[in-house]
This record gives structure tokens, sequence and C-alpha cells, in this order.
């Protein structure tokens, strides 16, 4: 695991601290392309100017919503596949910045991470059940190197690759502390104040940008709790930690089986993607909420909890959709399909405890959210990025207490269960 070296003095400090501002504006920036690049394909393709991919799959003849996630798929393998031809004789750099920062020489292929981050923008705009942050954060990473290599010594690249990645989530999603732990947790795995500092600037530079270019501060999640939190919530958060412990390994070897049945099918990558999206696109003969990342269906479920019935036929058309396309191997992240499920799972949990606890509405969200909080905290074995994440993005700091705890035996319980996390 990668590690920076002692504090720097306060000169380089007061460098590195400027220079994170300039990543973090750059982030932004590279962020806020990839989201108007995904909205004008949406546009064109799709006809939908509502930013949503399940309004634009519900607004589609049954045949378009059979076909195009398959299209976008085999679009996307194709592209993948003739890069992979053209490039085959030159070596490979690394091409995902979590391999960056492990690697030796500190450099992307940046040509290949382009190809690969254009291709991510075909599947995601044609409805596979894939995130879109992953490509976010990805062109972060690289628009930060691309900075370092032409202003910093190469000792220093490493840093600003970590910086641009915690700018890239911290724009995503609007979490500027949770994407500095992100880093810290996850790629650092320590938490260096000479490390941290950079990183926690350089994120929330992208994160004002972001704003700036949203025209103001926004919360990613609209969420209302009517009630405060009491003694029997926080139980019920303890239980939605250990259900999640169970779960997030569960969730990491259903995506290993996936993708295992995948190559077992022995296809080109071409129809490997297509095959992925086709099974996206007959799940959503069934219900249109498999587009996508899963984002607004999250937005939805929170504002008005829908019945048990409804909860579990979209988890398992929608568990079936993210594992189709991840294990096809569509470019793309699983961060934001991860809060989903927790977010389904939590909700499940919240209709068994109704029947002998009154409020429905109110447990339902409460642990919607704690279920987004430990599911990520038991996949990603990251528990403190997750309950910052799930407190900055819906604005309900007052759950903080009980979502560290609950993040906490949710981490445990999952690192016990399966060493490694989704990021292995």
């Amino acid at each position: 695991m990668y590690r920076l070296h002692t504090y720097p003095d306060s000169p380089v400090m007061l460098r590195r601290l400027l220079f994170a501002i300039a990543v973090g504006v750059l982030a932004a920036l590279a962020v806020a392309l990839f989201r108007h690049a995904m909205l004008a394909l949406e546009w064109v393709f799709l006809s939908n100017d509502s930013g949503s991919l399940v309004n634009a799959a519900d607004g589609l003849p049954w045949w378009r919503r059979l076909i195009t996630p398959a299209i976008g798929g085999l679009a996307a393998g194709t592209l993948l596949y003739c890069w992979q031809w053209y490039t085959r004789q030159r070596p490979h750099a690394p091409t995902d910045y979590m391999e960056v920062l492990e690697s030796e020489s500190s450099e992307f292929d940046v040509s290949s991470s382009l190809i690969k981050s254009f291709a991510s923008l075909l599947v995601v705009a044609s409805g596979s059940a894939i995130g879109r942050e992953g490509a976010m954060i990805l062109l972060s990473a690289l628009a930060a190197s691309f900075l370092a290599r032409r202003f910093t010594a190469k000792e220093e690249w490493k840093l600003w690759i970590a910086c641009g990645a915690a700018a890239g989530m911290a724009s995503a999603y609007h979490a500027p502390l949770a994407g500095s732990l992100f880093i810290a947790e996850i790629l650092f795995g320590t938490l260096m104040l000479a490390s941290l500092g950079p990183v926690v600037i350089a994120a929330v530079t992208a994160l004002l940008t972001t704003s700036l270019l949203n025209g103001g501060p926004t919360l990613l999640y609209e969420v209302k709790l009517t009630a405060p939190v009491h003694g029997v919530d926080y139980l019920l958060m303890l239980a939605t930690g250990l259900l999640a412990g169970f779960c997030g390994p569960f969730f990491i070897w259903l995506m290993s089986a996936s993708h295992r049945l995948f190559v077992y099918l022995k296809l080109s990558p071409p129809l490997q993607l297509a095959a992925g999206g086709l099974a996206v696109g007959l799940l959503s003969l069934l219900t249109p909420d498999v587009w996508g990342n899963g984002y607004s269906v999250v937005q939805h479920f929170l504002q008005l909890p829908p019945p048990f019935a409804v909860v579990a036929g979209i988890f398992i058309c929608k568990l079936l959709a993210v594992l189709a396309s991840s294990g096809s191997g569509a470019p793309g992240g699983v961060f934001t399909p991860t809060l989903f499920m927790g977010m389904a799972t939590g909700m499940l949990f919240a209709s068994l405890c109704a029947l002998w606890l009154p409020g429905y509405g109110d447990i339902a969200v409460l642990l919607g959210l704690s279920g987004m909080a430990t599911l990520l905290a038991a996949t990603t074995h990251a528990p403190i990025m997750s309950s910052l994440m799930i407190c900055e993005m819906t604005g309900q700091y007052s759950l903080l207490p009980g979502l560290l705890l609950a993040c906490v035996i949710a981490s445990v319980l999952s690192r016990t269960l399966r060493r490694n996390s989704i990021y292995h």
C-alpha cells in the first residue's frame, strides 16, 4: 500500500495547497464535461432531456427499451476491442487510478484511459446498470496527472492523482469529506496529515466549482426525516449494519460469479458487452427502473417509500441488471448501484420491522439511509467514508453517530467473512 513521506516544510505545503486548488477546479470541469456529454447523448439518441434514464426508458416503446442497452454495449465493446487490437504491439501502462497509485511509474496510459472513459459514456448513456461516477473519477485523476506531469516532480505525481480522484468523487457525489476519506481509507490506507491536506483542499475546491457551475450548492438526495432519532432507532440502525455485514460479501461474491460466467461463455468483447446490455433490456421490460445507476430510483424511494412488494420486485430486477452489466465488463463504477442495493435492503428490513413498530415511512427512510451507508462500508471496508458520504449527500448529520457505529459493525463483519473488498 502506498505511503507518502514525512510531513513537508511550510513552503512546500503551501505550494501543494495552492496546486490542490488548481487540481480541484480541473477535476470539477472534467466531471461537468462527462455529465454534459452524457446528457447530450441521451438527448440525441433517446430524445430525453430530463436527466433521468428511468424516465427515458419509460417513454420508449418496448422494442427500443429492449435493444438500446445491447446496442450501447455492442458499440462500447467494439471500441475497446478495436483499440486493444490497434495497440497490441505496444507496452501498456495502467488505465485505472488505483492501479497507478500502486505502480512504480505513477503514469497513466492516457489514450487507453480516454478510450475506456468514452466506452463507459456509451454504456452509461444507453441505459446499462453501471455507475457513471467511475469514469468521472478516472477523468478527474487523468486531469490531475496531466497537470502534475508538467509542473511537479515525479515523486509527487501519486499525491496529485489521489487529489484528482478525491476531487472527482467530491464533485460527483457532493461529498468532499467522504471523497477525501475514500482516498485515505482505501488508497492510502492511513490518515496522514501531510497527504490529507492537499486531498481535502482539492475535494472542497471541486465541490465549490461544481456548485458554481450548477448555480448554487445542492444536496445530491433530498431527504426529510420528520422525527428525531431515538434509542430504538439506533438499535434498528445497528441491526441494519449486521444485515449489511452479511449482504456485502454475498454481493461481492455474486459480482465475481457473474464475471466468471461471462468469461466461461468465451464471447468476444463486443458480444460480451452486448449480452450484458441485452440482459438489462430484457429486465427493463418488467420495470424501466433498472436503467442507469439507480440515482433517480433512490431519490424517489427516499421521498415516498413504496410498499414491500414494489421494493422487492425492483430490487431483484436491479440486482440482476447490475450483475449483468458489471459481469459483462461494462466500463463504469458500482458505487452508486451499491447505494441503491443498500437502500433497498434497508427498506425491505424496515418493512419487516413495521409489522410491530408504527410509522413505516420514517423507519423506511431511516433504514434506507442506514442500508446505503452500511452496505457501502461492507463492500469497501471504509466505514468512516461511508458514514460521512451519506450525511453529506443528504444533509442528515444527526444520523452520523448511529451510522458510524453501524458502518463499523458492517465493515468488521464483512472483513471477517471475506477478506478482500470490492476494490481488490
